[in-house]
């Protein structure tokens, strides 16, 4: 799969500058909630056709490496 950053953008002037899908008003978080919410690929795309499942991998991976660099200080 080609990089996240290819796909997930952060721009000030959409959805208050949270992370989007393409620049689309499609936030990560809301990927992230539907999924949460046990919908699949499948219906998230019924929903959202202008998405890929590159989209949704690129969300996922976009979590992970957030995840990962998040550190706790003590």
């Amino acid at each position: 799969m080609a990089e996240y950053q290819s796909i997930i953008t952060i721009n000030p002037q959409i959805h208050s500058g949270k992370p989007t899908i393409r620049g689309m008003r499609i936030s990560v978080y809301d990927i992230l909630d539907m999924l949460a919410n046990k919908m699949n690929f499948a219906e998230i795309i019924e929903d959202f056709p202008e998405l890929t499942e590159e989209d949704i991998l690129a969300v996922l991976s976009y979590a992970a490496d957030k995840e990962h660099k998040v550190s706790i200080c003590a």
